[in-house]
């Protein structure tokens, strides 16, 4: 489960970054806190930021279950895809809203693999005893 500890600290890395970024964007365009009115390039910023918060439990407890129930390495793989997606969706959200969707499905297929992991894992080992 070594490999699942530091993908779930790439994943908080992920939840991180785009906080940092809310804030310098909070800074950038001169909106105090808690203002969350200001340019659509600083709601763009805070967004990213937002949505990713709510990203983090459809990816965290399937990582875990995967890598508790599946293996280390296919864990690792979908949280460090979720991880891709979500810097594509930032990116792409940064520069235009409408240029997010790839990152957004490939956080989601990835969200969605780690949950199909879990419960192979699960049926796998049920099926076994």
């Amino acid at each position: 489960m070594v490999l699942t500890a530091w993908t779930t600290l790439a994943v908080l890395g992920v939840y991180f970054w785009t906080g940092v970024m809310a804030g310098w964007a909070r800074n950038k365009y001169k909106v105090p806190a808690p203002s969350m009115d200001g340019p659509v390039a600083f709601q763009s910023f805070q967004r990213v930021q937002a949505n990713t918060l709510e990203q983090l439990p459809l990816v965290l407890a399937p990582l875990w279950l995967c890598g508790h129930y599946l293996g280390d390495r296919w864990a690792a793989a979908g949280g460090l895809l979720w991880c891709v997606g979500r810097i594509l969706y930032a990116l792409g959200y940064y520069r235009d809203p409408s240029k997010r969707e790839l990152g957004f499905i490939v956080g989601m297929v990835a969200c969605g693999a780690l949950v199909a992991g879990s419960v192979t894992g699960l049926l796998s080992r049920n099926l076994l005893q």
